[in-house]
């Protein structure tokens, strides 16, 4: 059985970027990208991801701005924002705002980025895991309460 490659949706204006986010990485994740916030939110409504990577600065829609709409609706894929820019305040709004995993300098490098991949993907991975465990035990606590219910009453 192969294992399921990662979904990565990459947010970016510059299409250059986008043709080379897909070049280096298609190989070992799905790769979808998106032009700008409002393609990308597009994309999401059908497709499941696990993974955004967006630029900051895009015209229209800060990469903030694009987080800060994501978390609305799909708060589950991890947030890894790029800037080109040493932009303090961005960052500062990257994490308080959109809820980022990791926050990178672009010119992005390959190995970095692939590494933070990796570790959003393991807590990705983590979150899913206790969100399962925790529908398992509000099912179990149910059927002790129902269970209990019963007793009392007979």
């Amino acid at each position: 059985m192969s294992e399921k490659k990662i979904v990565i949706l990459y947010v970016d204006d510059e299409e250059n970027n986008l043709i080379s986010f897909k070049a280096n990485f298609r190989m070992k994740y799905q790769v979808l990208t998106a032009i700008s916030g409002d393609d990308a939110l597009k994309i999401m409504e059908g497709k499941v991801i696990d993974i955004i990577i967006t630029d900051q600065r895009m015209p229209n829609m800060t990469g903030v701005e694009f987080l800060e709409k994501v978390l609305e609706k799909f708060p589950e894929p991890m947030r890894i924002l790029l800037t080109g820019y040493a932009d303090m305040s961005a960052v500062i709004d990257a994490v308080n705002k959109g809820k980022i995993f990791h926050y990178l300098t672009k010119p992005w490098n390959e190995e970095e980025l692939d590494m933070t991949i990796k570790r959003a993907y393991d807590v990705y991975l983590e979150r899913k895991e206790i969100e399962v465990m925790n529908q398992k035990l509000a099912t179990s606590n149910d059927q002790l309460e129902f269970l209990l219910r019963q007793k009392l009453l007979s």
